[in-house]
């Protein structure tokens, strides 16, 4: 077998090989990122912008600076050397998380997010980035063959991608965790180092000790380990798991259980009773109380399950979607749903609605926290959508996270479903009414009032408190110069911003004693 003027052995497959391992790492290292960046900042639009800006960059400046250095002096080594600095920068990160999220979680969500995203990842895909064309050099003997040396290489790179995408998001997150499948995707491309090193024409002293190296890198990676947090005495981490759609923890702290997804609160209840301490869903009660007799009633957002209970407690029947199924089983496990609490389905909420041909007295969309808001579940085709499954009569029951009862989400979700309900109400909770809180907003085409009045509250931490706070404090939204959403047009995102910035802070204030994101 001959050599080409590069000086490597003419065995093309392994410059094959190399070139998969880049591109394959590539598209890992940009989906690992919304797992390593999102329980911080949320898994929003800004944070998929952010790494898709990082990336892109990151490949430019790589064929920029591996195509000249190629051109000067190409070699498997320097090739080994490339791909041994991406690794090793991979593998770290896992210890670069906590002070770089330190440094600029300050600076406010969009700056923080691109920021952090820029330090974690801009280095190692640059790496990667410069593997190609470095990779299309070696490659190439002739100048008539690099238009298909480059295609070929380019083709494989991409492929290799698309197949780690699908494996990455599909199989290696929910069951690798995300630490653990960073760090190996750094101890491979130590080891494709190793190989490309191994490779060379002329092997050296020095390129035995390099390939030795990063062998020797790559096998210590596994037992890299990221200091955790001291836990404190009143507190403690029940359960954690990487589903396909979020991280999410059960936490234990101060006589509290939370269920966090992404970082975000998603559920709170009393460990001794097992009650919920969310007021919020002791006024979804409301909506009950505004539709008579037990019925049928429609849950979007099962978190923990605690309106749910409070439905079939009621002697109401609940059907519960949910699409994330560890969700479904840390209910049942760790906040007490019973099989017969609701008939649950796994799958998106807006597909449901889309699908069913069940027809309910009440709908609860409760699948928004923390700023996070899928914009889906709140445009004017997804209202319609709901409203066509609610009998005559029926009424929608929206839970917001708003900072100020009368804020902009507020409003132009009131005007939105005003294209299908005549009554809007908007039931606010917190106070001061210009704080972070939750407003419940209820729909229908018919007057929303109760029968009678709500029972007088025995103290001010009391279900009763809660909805009579809401119930006497109900106002209808001013739609006036605010715009209604639609799947072509929705803005929730940026307007989801400072709620979410004031929420993660305040998380990070109440949990001050106990590093729950680590």
């Amino acid at each position: 077998m001959g050599e080409n003027t590069h000086g490597v052995r003419e065995n093309h497959w392994y410059l094959y090989v190399i070139v998969s391992l880049s591109g394959a790492s590539v598209l890992a290292v940009e989906i690992l990122g919304t797992r390593i960046l999102g329980p911080f900042y949320g898994v929003s639009l800004f944070l998929w912008s952010a790494l898709i800006t990082v990336t892109l960059s990151a490949l430019a400046v790589g064929y920029a600076v591996g195509g000249r250095l190629a051109d000067r002096d190409a070699s498997p080594t320097r090739l080994g050397l490339i791909l041994a600095v991406a690794g090793a920068w991979l593998i770290f990160i896992p210890v670069l998380q906590r002070p770089v999220l330190w440094i600029s979680e300050p600076l406010g969500l969009r700056p923080a997010v691109i920021i952090a995203a820029f330090i974690l990842f801009f280095p190692p895909l640059t790496a990667l980035g410069m593997v190609s064309p470095y990779a299309i050099k070696l490659r190439t003997a002739t100048l008539g063959e690099v238009g298909r040396s480059a295609g070929n290489l380019y083709s494989v790179s991409t492929v290799a991608g698309v197949a780690a995408a699908l494996l990455t998001g599909f199989i290696l997150i929910p069951h690798a965790g995300i630490s653990r499948l960073t760090v190996a995707v750094g101890a491979i491309l130590l080891i494709a180092a190793a190989f490309s090193a191994a490779m060379e024409k002329r092997r050296s002293a020095r390129t035995a000790a390099l390939s030795a190296v990063f062998i020797a890198c790559a096998a210590a990676a596994p037992f890299i380990r990221v200091t955790p947090a001291p836990a404190p005495e009143n507190g403690s981490v029940i359960a954690e798991e990487q589903s396909p759609y979020a991280q999410i923890k059960v936490i234990d702290y101060r006589g509290a259980r939370f269920l966090l997804i992404d970082g975000a609160i998603h559920t709170f209840t009393d460990i001794s009773t097992g009650e919920t301490l969310f007021p919020y869903v002791n006024v979804l009660d409301i909506a009950r109380f505004t539709s008579g007799d037990p019925g049928e009633a429609l849950l979007v957002g099962l978190g923990g399950g605690s309106a749910a209970k409070h439905f079939t407690g009621a002697g109401w029947h609940v059907d519960a979607v949910e699409i994330d199924p560890v969700v479904v089983r840390f209910a049942a496990e760790y906040f007490g749903l019973e099989p017969g609490d609701a008939d649950i389905y796994t799958m998106d909420g807006r597909h449901f609605l889309r699908t069913t041909e069940n027809r309910y007295d009440i709908i609860i969309l409760d699948a928004f926290g923390s700023g996070s808001i899928p914009f889906h579940l709140v445009t004017r085709e997804a209202f319609g959508l709901v409203s066509s499954r609610l009998r005559d009569g029926g009424v929608l029951a929206v839970n917001l996270q708003t900072i100020g009862w009368k804020s902009t989400i507020v409003r132009s979700l009131a005007a939105t479903l005003k294209e299908h309900f005549t009554d809007v109400l908007a039931l606010p909770i917190v106070e001061p009414p210009n704080k972070l809180g939750n407003v419940i907003l209820l729909a229908s085409n018919r007057s929303l009032d109760i029968d009678g009045e709500l029972p007088t509250p025995e103290s001010r931490f009391s279900a009763e408190y809660d909805r009579t706070h809401a119930w006497n404090n109900r106002f209808v939204p001013d739609t006036d110069g605010v715009p209604a959403l639609t799947d072509d047009r929705n803005p929730v995102d940026l307007w989801t911003e400072e709620i979410n910035l004031v929420e993660r802070r305040k998380l990070n204030e109440y949990f001050k004693d106990f590093d729950v994101l680590w």
